[in-house]
């Protein structure tokens, strides 16, 4: 019988279900409600310009993500998402445009065929790791950016293909509102995913090879088997977000899957954080965001100094890699773990001894 005079404190689990949640307590269940209720309305309040950068940082959340399941989970380095990304947009492009097939499903069998793409291209894993793996995955970038650029009668060689927002019963997806939602939800599809992963025998196996992959196989995790599966899950959601960025810029061409575009996304998890879902959110969001940034203090600064425009405009590059070296050097967990002291410091303030 419960006394009325005792003040329950603390969470307490009462069934196997509560203790299985994602967020166990409910006010950070009601935190995470709000922040999505919040993302939610923002395209009502914000501009077409905000929206579409917003949109961008979501599709770039969503490659970031499935990188982070490769990379920051499993421990396999990988430099090649940027081409990734071509299979994904180029695949979702040539069965919308050339096989007439609707978007909704031209999507999902982009990722599964990147997916395919990917696991191939894991097969050098259980031999490399490391500095060897990151080369492999470089020639992974190579063969399929000549291949895109090549193959002229499929993929229109260096023109790329011209394709079309979607379309669901009549409805256009061609507004920033519009795209912005459907981004939003597969963002939130691919996150809540991504977190249950991990929480299962299968994100605990990655895991295990990422830390010690020896101990892994001595303890009976097949390192062959779970490292072409967490190349395909990575691929399968870089592939999505490659074809939710070919149709959102209504084009496709090799120009968007270059080298650069690989490093960019390597930037997002590791200013993120390497290991974190949600820093891999923060770490698309920042490096979507820098350019942006850097652009406007450029277009203030020239309007005071003129001289130094041209010489500001060249920094960019410059503050690209100093800004990834000072993350490395003063916090390798990324804004993640930034983010994680800041609520440690709250919930001690102002008692922090």
């Amino acid at each position: 019988m419960r006394n009325p005079f005792v003040m329950e404190c603390g969470e307490f689990h009462v069934n196997y279900k509560q203790d299985m949640a994602i967020w166990t307590i409910p006010r950070v269940r009601m935190r995470i409600f709000a922040i999505v209720a919040l993302f939610t309305i923002f395209p009502i309040f914000a501009s077409d310009y905000i929206v579409g950068l917003a949109t961008l940082c979501g599709i770039g959340a969503i490659g970031a993500i499935g990188l982070n399941i490769l990379t920051g989970f499993t421990g396999q380095i990988s430099i090649g998402v940027g081409a990734f990304l071509g299979v994904g947009g180029y695949t979702s492009a040539i069965l919308t445009t050339k096989v007439g097939m609707s978007f909704w499903l031209a999507m999902p069998l982009a990722g599964i065929i990147t997916a395919l793409v990917g696991a191939v291209f894991a097969f050098p894993a259980l031999r490399l790791k490391g500095l060897y793996l990151a080369i492999a995955t470089l020639a992974a970038q190579v063969i399929i950016l000549f291949v895109i650029s090549r193959w002229d009668s499929l993929t229109g060689g260096t023109a790329g293909i011209v394709m079309s927002r979607p379309e669901l019963a009549g409805f256009s997806f061609s507004s920033e509102t519009s795209y912005y939602y459907l981004m939003f939800v597969i963002l939130v599809a691919t996150t809540v995913f991504t977190l249950n992963l991990f929480r299962s025998r299968v994100g605990r196996a990655f895991i295990a090879v990422r830390d010690r992959d020896v101990a892994a196989e001595v303890m009976g995790i097949d390192l062959f088997k779970y490292k072409v599966i967490a190349f395909s899950v990575s691929s399968f959601f870089v592939g999505i977000a490659g074809a939710l960025l070919g149709h959102y810029m209504m084009v496709v061409s090799p120009e968007l899957y270059s080298t650069a575009v690989s490093i960019e996304y390597l930037a997002m998890i590791l200013v993120g954080g390497l290991g974190s879902v949600f820093g891999s959110i923060y770490g698309a969001v920042f490096i979507t965001l820098l350019p942006v940034v850097l652009r406007a203090v450029i277009e203030v600064f020239s309007g005071i100094f003129p001289d130094l425009a041209d010489v500001l405009i060249g920094m960019r590059e410059v503050v690209f890699g100093l800004v990834i070296i000072l993350f490395l050097i003063y916090e390798p967990q990324g804004l993640a773990k930034i983010w994680q002291n800041i609520k440690d410091y709250f919930k001690l303030w102002p008692y922090s001894y």
